[in-house]
């Protein structure tokens, strides 16, 4: 039995093309125009001080909350869902195998470190790392209260945090839709407290800026 054809757009002269393809770019421009300006008022968000007692499970030994920023000012962290022993979240491993390993060496120029963690045992996390391949750092937050705390509970979630010497912030945190949506529509860096850090963004005095180009 023959399968049914896929649908494909609608076939049209090249000067319907451009007009359609006109008034999409309009709306296109004025998409990105409203993500600038949302950026800007993330960038504007208070933070709230963090706890630094946290006692994390990695594959280098024990390390608290602060010790996990690898010397950077801020940090993005992806909650991975545990659901368990060998059952594993397919959102979460989704989110994972789209992160691109070569954009966590781009983040850390702008003093921002990248990390998944998850409520699974090392043990657990590093048996699925090698079973899909991934190279992203993943440690184990197993016996703590970070999840909770976090708001994550058994769920997902993602929380920007920044330092200021020994002392830690949470500034942003999305979970859900949330996550897919900003992290894919935005460099991961329109959502720390700094942003992009160029001259053309709408950021708060002193915030730290670099010449695009320069």
């Amino acid at each position: 039995m023959e399968e049914p054809r896929i649908a494909r757009p609608k076939i049209v002269s090249a000067d319907e093309w451009q007009q359609a393809r006109d008034e999409l770019l309009k709306a296109e421009k004025e998409a990105t125009r409203a993500l600038d300006a949302l950026a800007a008022r993330r960038r504007r968000l208070p933070m709230v001080k963090y706890a630094n007692d946290y006692v994390f499970d990695t594959p280098t030994g024990k390390r608290t909350l602060l010790d996990l920023f690898e010397g950077h000012e801020q940090l993005v962290v992806y909650q991975f869902m545990d659901n368990g022993p060998d059952d594993y979240c397919p959102g979460c491993t989704w989110f994972t195998d789209n992160v691109p390993p070569g954009g966590l060496a781009g983040l850390a120029k702008s003093g921002v470190s990248w990390l998944t963690v998850s409520n699974m045992p090392l043990a657990q996390i590093e048996a699925y790392k090698a079973q899909k391949g991934w190279t992203l750092p993943f440690v184990s937050s197993h016996g703590t209260s970070f999840s909770d705390d976090c708001g994550a509970g058994d769920g997902f979630m993602l929380s920007v945090f920044l330092r200021d010497g020994e002392d830690v912030y949470r500034t942003y945190s999305t979970t859900a839709r949330g996550v897919d949506r900003l992290v894919f529509a935005n460099s991961i860096l329109d959502l720390a407290p700094y942003g992009r850090q160029e001259d053309w963004e709408d950021s708060p005095p002193g915030w730290p800026q670099r010449p695009t180009y320069g």
